[in-house]
């Protein structure tokens, strides 16, 4: 993994605020900072000495925008200034997305009924996009939001997750842990409780590594 050198750091903010279609500003007052906080000028001292992003930040950038610490540390082991090329990916609804052939076995994305949507370079060449329906993922999510879907992310504890059960239901929770046996997930919507389930009801299970909102 490359240095996590001053430019790198604050090239990845430039890059997650391009992945969010916001100005380095926009980006700062969504994470309730001031929104001058990441501009050019604050990123060296008066005498020219670099001033760095605090790791306080950061963390509320990706609590704002729901990227993982490892999405960002990708993000800074790029060049910077590196092109975010736009690249078609495929897209479903949430709800279409239950339906027959349009997943193989593993959970990768098959068929030709698929749309596209363009988004910056993602390093799994299998990921897709799901668009939310309904209103059942509120507050978190709302009817249209896009979600980037990974199969080849690892998941763990804590993690945001699309699962699609044997029976065909396809459902974006968070996985609160797995074990030999069971599976226990958390609804997006506060109000409903977690439940437990067998995991060989799990036909699989992808981490979400982006979501528009």
């Amino acid at each position: 993994m490359r240095r996590l050198t001053h430019d790198r750091i604050w090239s990845a903010i430039d890059a997650l605020a391009h992945r969010y279609g916001l100005s380095v500003s926009g980006l700062a007052k969504r994470s309730g900072l001031d929104p001058t906080a990441f501009n050019k000028s604050k990123r060296a001292t008066g005498d020219g000495r670099p001033r760095w992003p605090t790791t306080e930040s950061i963390a509320k950038v990706l609590e704002a925008t729901g990227a993982t610490l490892e999405d960002f540390t990708t993000l800074a082991s790029s060049e910077p200034g590196q092109p975010n090329r736009n690249l078609p990916i495929p897209l479903i609804g949430m709800t279409q997305a239950g339906a027959g052939g349009f997943f193989d076995d593993g959970g990768y994305p098959v068929g030709g009924a698929w749309e596209q949507v363009p988004f910056p370079r993602v390093e799994d060449e299998n990921a897709y996009a799901l668009e939310v329906t309904g209103e059942s993922m509120e507050p978190l999510y709302r009817q249209g939001d896009i979600l980037i879907v990974s199969p080849n992310a690892p998941t763990r504890n804590g993690d945001r997750v699309v699962v699609r059960t044997t029976d065909g239901e396809v459902m974006a929770k968070l996985l609160v842990r797995r074990s030999a046996k069971t599976i226990e997930l958390a609804s997006m919507n506060p109000e409903h409780p977690n439940f437990v389930f067998p995991l060989d009801r799990v036909e699989w299970i992808a981490r979400i590594i982006w979501a528009s909102q």
